[in-house]
């Protein structure tokens, strides 16, 4: 049963994953950011930040590693955001 709950905890971390890293090479690609909302980046970094604290004080890996790879994205897309608006 725990490999079960691993298994959808690592799926559940590369489709979130997955989500942010696709909006970045779309963004690189076209250089273009109008259509992404500052506010929803800011927040889903808060957001990220959150998810690192809480998988580290329930010792959740997938929890961790993938929250704090999206914070990575995110903080590269935000870059990118200032960069091309």
């Amino acid at each position: 049963m725990e490999l079960i709950v691993n298994l959808i905890g690592y799926a559940a971390a590369v489709m979130g994953t997955l989500i942010m890293i696709l909006q970045l090479v779309k963004t690189i690609r076209t250089k273009s950011v109008k259509d992404v909302s500052m506010g929803m980046l800011i927040i889903f970094l808060i957001n990220c930040f959150l998810w690192v604290i809480y998988g580290f004080l329930i010792t959740s890996w997938p929890i961790v590693i993938s929250n704090a790879l999206v914070f990575t994205i995110v903080l590269i897309e935000i870059v990118l955001k200032l960069k091309y608006n």
